[in-house]
């Protein structure tokens, strides 16, 4: 092969391994999880994180695309959970032949159906007006869950069984493994064709829509229309994920359609990042992580979810992606490596003062909870009585010293960071 041969070759193959290189990596990550975390408790996890993307993601085609809030989107996500166990109890009773695999289509097309009924009047409005009657669809939806019995099953909700319907190379969904790399396919699918969408001239419509609807209604699309094809398509894809949650727990109730869950997928695309496509995915695996991992040691952890989204939006309003993008200038000039020693000089003390504030609240909910005569607590795997006063000196030490000292060092930690995003600057290597 010539010089000039091979040249050729290599400036093809570069685009072709950047365009494909990150969604080669996410297949081969979602193949291998499961041998890496074998586990019961890890594979409930990674099934119940792969709705979770793409529910949030759904959302996030509202939110971040769109620029619409929505506090009712969990009732197309319910509503295509309540269908798809009703067709799974369909194929129970041997009504239709249906492959399970395909269940999450019906799901969407349920979401997506509603999707066009709620759609057609609410994005005729924008802001709080489309907040307002999203939340009045998800609570009458949800009020509705309780009323109407006979579709949805009341307080115990409507169960099914996903072994049933004819099996997929043998495989009929029993085990959990299973239905994880059942969940895995549906993820990879429709994160891709979100992604897909989000290029589209539907997508970009959205965004000029979202960042200024008189100018784009100037030029001629109706604001209206572009913000009801993205409602539509958000509502399929929250269908989807809301079939899935069908398959996995084999149970469906009105947690799944009401206020709660609205303001759970709420929570994790904002956390996540709603200006970037993979916010909600990065929002979507932290908050699973702190629901099936924090939840163990805790039963206070709603509240420091609750503490983390009020101090994303006061300080951190981009998310945890956006903090993560706000580094590539100083990547792409080679000075991550001057943010190193401030981070951790900043890190350090931010995890004291964050220990001391758990531990006094941790503390507080013994006292209050625990029956009078049980005074001793564990607090990573320490045992303590909280009626000594040693343990509330030192909580109160790490908390008072840790936030002294991250006050002390912010200045220093601006300095490094002005240097290292200063283009003018004459910033470390990394």
């Amino acid at each position: 092969m010539s010089e000039i041969t091979k040249t050729s070759a290599a400036t093809v193959s570069t685009p072709a391994l950047k365009r494909y290189g990150p969604w080669i990596g996410f297949l081969i990550v979602l193949l291998i999880l499961p041998y890496i975390f074998s586990s019961n408790v890890g594979v409930y996890t990674m099934n119940l994180m792969g709705i979770f993307i793409i529910f949030a993601l759904s959302y996030n085609m509202l939110l971040g695309q769109g620029g619409m809030l929505s506090f009712g989107h969990a009732v197309y996500f319910g509503l295509g959970g309540f269908m798809s166990v009703h067709f799974m109890n369909y194929l129970e009773d041997g009504s239709f032949v249906f492959p399970m695999w395909l269940l999450p289509i019906f799901g969407g097309a349920i979401g997506l159906v509603f999707a066009i009924i709620i759609g057609s009047f609410s994005t005729r409005r924008a802001g709080t007006v489309f907040a307002m009657i999203s939340l009045g669809v998800g609570e009458l939806m949800a009020a509705s869950s309780l009323i109407f019995v006979a579709f949805f099953g009341g307080e115990e909700g409507v169960s099914g069984d996903r072994t049933m319907g004819p099996p997929l190379f043998g495989v009929n969904f029993g085990q959990d493994v299973q239905v994880y790399y059942l969940i895995a396919a549906w993820v990879f699918v429709t994160v891709m064709l979100m992604y897909l969408f989000s290029r589209t001239p539907a997508g970009r419509l959205a965004n000029a829509v979202r960042d200024n609807a008189e100018r784009a209604e100037f030029i001629g699309y109706s604001q209206r229309k572009v913000r009801f094809v993205s409602f539509c398509a958000s509502g399929f894809f929250a269908g989807i994920a809301g079939g899935l949650f069908a398959i996995n727990f084999e149970i469906v109730t009105e947690e799944n359609l009401n206020a709660l869950t609205s303001g759970v997928v709420l929570l994790m695309a904002y956390i996540g990042g709603v200006g970037f496509f993979i916010g909600p995915i990065v929002g979507a695996v932290l908050f699973t992580l702190l629901q099936s991992i924090l939840s163990n040691y805790t039963d206070i952890w709603q509240l420091y979810v609750g503490v983390m989204f009020v101090l994303t939006v006061m300080f951190v309003p981009q998310g945890l992606t956006g903090i993560m993008m706000m580094h590539t200038p100083a990547w792409r000039m080679k000075r991550v490596g001057g943010l190193v020693v401030p981070y951790i000089r900043m890190g350090v003390p931010a995890l004291a003062m964050l220990a001391g504030i758990a531990g006094f609240l941790e503390m507080i909910h013994h006292v209050r909870g625990s029956p009078a005569d049980e005074t001793m607590m564990s607090l990573m795997g320490i045992e303590f009585s909280t009626h000594s006063i040693m343990p509330w000196v030192t909580v109160a030490v790490l908390a008072l010293v840790g936030g002294y000292l991250v006050r002390n060092q912010a200045p220093q930690l601006k300095e490094a960071w002005e240097t290292a995003n200063n283009p003018d600057a004459g910033g470390k290597e990394a």
